[in-house]
Protein backbone atom coordinates (compact mmCIF):
# COMPACT_ATOMS: atom_id res chain seq x y z
CA UNK A 1 0.00 0.00 0.00
CA UNK A 2 1.47 3.37 -1.01
CA UNK A 3 1.61 6.07 1.66
CA UNK A 4 0.51 9.63 0.90
CA UNK A 5 -0.21 12.86 2.77
CA UNK A 6 -2.10 15.93 1.58
CA UNK A 7 -0.12 18.87 3.00
CA UNK A 8 -2.31 21.97 3.30
CA UNK A 9 -0.67 25.23 4.37
CA UNK A 10 -0.29 28.96 3.86
CA UNK A 11 3.17 30.47 3.32
CA UNK A 12 2.74 32.99 6.14
CA UNK A 13 1.86 30.41 8.81
CA UNK A 14 4.38 30.26 11.68
CA UNK A 15 3.08 26.86 12.75
CA UNK A 16 3.72 25.45 9.29
CA UNK A 17 7.25 26.84 9.49
CA UNK A 18 7.82 25.19 12.87
CA UNK A 19 6.67 21.80 11.61
CA UNK A 20 7.96 21.85 8.04
CA UNK A 21 11.41 20.29 8.42
CA UNK A 22 10.13 17.58 10.75
CA UNK A 23 7.26 16.75 8.41
CA UNK A 24 9.53 16.54 5.38
CA UNK A 25 11.91 14.27 7.29
CA UNK A 26 9.04 12.08 8.50
CA UNK A 27 7.64 11.67 4.99
CA UNK A 28 11.10 10.86 3.64
CA UNK A 29 11.79 8.30 6.38
CA UNK A 30 8.56 6.46 5.69
CA UNK A 31 8.64 6.88 1.92
CA UNK A 32 5.32 8.73 1.92
CA UNK A 33 4.23 10.74 -1.09
CA UNK A 34 3.55 14.38 -0.19
CA UNK A 35 0.91 16.29 -2.12
CA UNK A 36 1.94 19.92 -1.72
CA UNK A 37 -1.23 22.02 -1.45
CA UNK A 38 -0.89 25.75 -0.65
CA UNK A 39 -4.35 27.19 0.08
CA UNK A 40 -6.16 30.50 0.46
CA UNK A 41 -6.90 30.13 4.15
CA UNK A 42 -7.78 33.68 5.17
CA UNK A 43 -9.61 34.69 2.01
CA UNK A 44 -11.81 31.65 1.37
CA UNK A 45 -11.57 29.10 4.17
CA UNK A 46 -11.85 31.31 7.27
CA UNK A 47 -15.19 32.83 6.13
CA UNK A 48 -16.60 29.29 5.85
CA UNK A 49 -14.95 27.71 8.89
CA UNK A 50 -15.37 30.58 11.35
CA UNK A 51 -11.66 31.38 11.55
CA UNK A 52 -10.56 34.94 12.32
CA UNK A 53 -7.57 36.96 11.11
CA UNK A 54 -5.01 37.46 13.87
CA UNK A 55 -5.90 41.10 14.61
CA UNK A 56 -9.56 40.19 15.11
CA UNK A 57 -8.87 37.55 17.76
CA UNK A 58 -9.35 38.20 21.46
CA UNK A 59 -6.32 39.73 23.23
CA UNK A 60 -5.95 36.62 25.39
CA UNK A 61 -5.66 34.42 22.30
CA UNK A 62 -3.16 36.74 20.68
CA UNK A 63 -1.01 36.79 23.81
CA UNK A 64 -1.07 33.00 24.19
CA UNK A 65 -0.16 32.56 20.52
CA UNK A 66 3.02 34.57 21.10
CA UNK A 67 3.85 32.48 24.17
CA UNK A 68 3.40 29.22 22.25
CA UNK A 69 5.51 30.45 19.34
CA UNK A 70 8.34 31.24 21.73
CA UNK A 71 7.99 27.87 23.49
CA UNK A 72 8.08 25.84 20.32
CA UNK A 73 10.85 27.80 18.61
CA UNK A 74 12.99 27.37 21.72
CA UNK A 75 12.16 23.67 22.07
CA UNK A 76 12.82 22.92 18.40
CA UNK A 77 15.90 25.15 18.16
CA UNK A 78 14.42 27.12 15.26
CA UNK A 79 15.03 30.83 14.90
CA UNK A 80 11.71 32.67 14.95
CA UNK A 81 10.71 36.30 15.43
CA UNK A 82 7.15 36.14 16.81
CA UNK A 83 6.48 39.67 15.52
CA UNK A 84 8.25 39.80 12.15
CA UNK A 85 8.63 43.05 10.25
CA UNK A 86 6.54 41.91 7.27
CA UNK A 87 3.49 40.37 8.94
CA UNK A 88 0.58 40.17 8.40
CA UNK A 89 1.39 39.57 4.75
CA UNK A 90 -0.46 38.17 1.76
CA UNK A 91 0.63 34.65 0.90
CA UNK A 92 -1.08 34.43 -2.49
CA UNK A 93 1.94 35.16 -4.68
CA UNK A 94 4.21 32.86 -2.66
CA UNK A 95 1.57 30.12 -2.78
CA UNK A 96 1.35 30.36 -6.55
CA UNK A 97 5.12 30.31 -6.84
CA UNK A 98 5.34 27.12 -4.78
CA UNK A 99 2.68 25.61 -7.05
CA UNK A 100 4.63 26.64 -10.17
CA UNK A 101 7.75 24.99 -8.76
CA UNK A 102 5.75 21.87 -7.95
CA UNK A 103 4.35 21.69 -11.48
CA UNK A 104 7.71 22.19 -13.21
CA UNK A 105 10.30 20.81 -10.77
CA UNK A 106 8.44 18.29 -8.63
CA UNK A 107 7.54 17.71 -5.01
CA UNK A 108 10.98 17.91 -3.41
CA UNK A 109 11.75 21.23 -5.08
CA UNK A 110 8.36 22.57 -3.99
CA UNK A 111 8.99 21.49 -0.40
CA UNK A 112 12.41 23.15 -0.52
CA UNK A 113 10.89 26.34 -1.88
CA UNK A 114 8.15 26.30 0.74
CA UNK A 115 10.73 25.94 3.50
CA UNK A 116 12.66 28.91 2.13
CA UNK A 117 9.49 31.02 2.10
CA UNK A 118 8.58 30.10 5.67
CA UNK A 119 12.08 30.93 6.86
CA UNK A 120 12.04 34.23 4.97
CA UNK A 121 8.99 35.41 6.93
CA UNK A 122 9.76 34.09 10.38
CA UNK A 123 13.54 34.12 10.66
CA UNK A 124 14.90 36.52 8.02
CA UNK A 125 12.56 39.55 8.10
CA UNK A 126 11.86 39.35 4.35
CA UNK A 127 8.74 40.44 2.49
CA UNK A 128 7.28 37.40 0.71
CA UNK A 129 4.71 39.50 -1.16
CA UNK A 130 7.61 41.17 -3.00
CA UNK A 131 8.51 39.79 -6.44
CA UNK A 132 12.12 40.76 -5.79
CA UNK A 133 12.25 38.64 -2.63
CA UNK A 134 10.53 35.71 -4.33
CA UNK A 135 13.04 35.89 -7.18
CA UNK A 136 15.87 35.88 -4.63
CA UNK A 137 14.41 32.82 -2.91
CA UNK A 138 14.16 30.98 -6.22
CA UNK A 139 17.84 31.67 -6.87
CA UNK A 140 18.81 30.58 -3.35
CA UNK A 141 16.95 27.30 -3.93
CA UNK A 142 18.74 26.76 -7.24
CA UNK A 143 15.51 27.05 -9.23
CA UNK A 144 14.81 28.74 -12.56
CA UNK A 145 13.79 32.42 -12.49
CA UNK A 146 11.15 31.48 -15.07
CA UNK A 147 9.06 30.05 -12.25
CA UNK A 148 8.10 33.56 -11.14
CA UNK A 149 6.46 34.41 -14.46
CA UNK A 150 4.91 30.94 -14.61
CA UNK A 151 3.36 31.51 -11.20
CA UNK A 152 0.92 33.93 -12.84
CA UNK A 153 -0.27 31.37 -15.39
CA UNK A 154 -3.84 30.13 -15.66
CA UNK A 155 -2.73 26.60 -14.84
CA UNK A 156 -1.22 27.74 -11.54
CA UNK A 157 -4.23 29.90 -10.71
CA UNK A 158 -6.54 26.95 -11.30
CA UNK A 159 -4.39 24.66 -9.14
CA UNK A 160 -4.46 27.19 -6.29
CA UNK A 161 -8.25 27.38 -6.52
CA UNK A 162 -8.52 23.59 -6.70
CA UNK A 163 -6.27 23.15 -3.64
CA UNK A 164 -8.44 25.55 -1.67
CA UNK A 165 -11.72 23.86 -2.60
CA UNK A 166 -10.26 20.43 -1.91
CA UNK A 167 -9.27 21.70 1.53
CA UNK A 168 -12.79 22.98 2.15
CA UNK A 169 -14.29 19.65 1.08
CA UNK A 170 -11.84 17.81 3.36
CA UNK A 171 -12.86 19.93 6.35
CA UNK A 172 -9.60 21.89 6.65
CA UNK A 173 -9.86 25.03 8.79
CA UNK A 174 -6.26 25.86 9.78
CA UNK A 175 -2.62 25.51 8.82
CA UNK A 176 -0.79 23.29 8.67
CA UNK A 177 -3.21 20.44 8.13
CA UNK A 178 -2.01 16.99 7.15
CA UNK A 179 -4.60 14.61 5.69
CA UNK A 180 -3.86 10.88 5.61
CA UNK A 181 -6.45 8.56 4.12
CA UNK A 182 -9.20 11.11 4.79
CA UNK A 183 -8.19 11.72 8.41
CA UNK A 184 -7.25 15.30 9.39
CA UNK A 185 -4.35 16.28 11.64
CA UNK A 186 -4.31 20.02 12.39
CA UNK A 187 -1.12 21.63 13.62
CA UNK A 188 2.58 20.86 13.79
CA UNK A 189 2.02 19.50 17.29
CA UNK A 190 0.06 16.62 15.75
CA UNK A 191 2.98 15.24 13.77
CA UNK A 192 3.37 12.37 16.22
CA UNK A 193 -0.16 11.27 15.31
CA UNK A 194 0.60 11.71 11.61
CA UNK A 195 3.54 9.38 12.13
CA UNK A 196 1.39 6.81 13.91
CA UNK A 197 -1.22 6.93 11.17
CA UNK A 198 1.36 6.49 8.41
CA UNK A 199 3.12 3.66 10.23
CA UNK A 200 -0.18 1.87 10.73
CA UNK A 201 -0.48 1.78 6.93
CA UNK A 202 3.18 1.11 6.17
CA UNK A 203 4.87 -2.23 5.42
CA UNK A 204 5.92 -4.09 8.56
CA UNK A 205 9.62 -3.50 7.94
CA UNK A 206 9.28 0.19 8.81
CA UNK A 207 10.94 1.31 12.03
CA UNK A 208 8.93 1.51 15.26
CA UNK A 209 6.78 4.56 15.90
CA UNK A 210 8.63 7.44 17.49
CA UNK A 211 11.64 7.20 15.21
CA UNK A 212 11.07 10.59 13.61
CA UNK A 213 13.21 13.33 15.09
CA UNK A 214 11.64 15.84 17.45
CA UNK A 215 8.08 14.49 17.49
CA UNK A 216 6.15 16.82 19.76
CA UNK A 217 3.36 15.80 22.08
CA UNK A 218 0.39 18.14 22.25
Amino acid sequence: MSLSVDYYFTPQSPWTYLGHARFVQLASTLGAEVRVRPIDLGGKIFPISGGLPLKQRAPQRQAYRLLELQRYSSYLGLALNPKPKFFPVSGDDASRLIIAVNLHDGTQAALRMAGAVFKAVWAQERHIASEKVLAELLAECGLSPDRLEQSFSQAVHERYEANTWQAIEAGVFGAPTYVVDGELFWGQDRLDFVERKLRSQAPSECAPAGAAAHSVQA
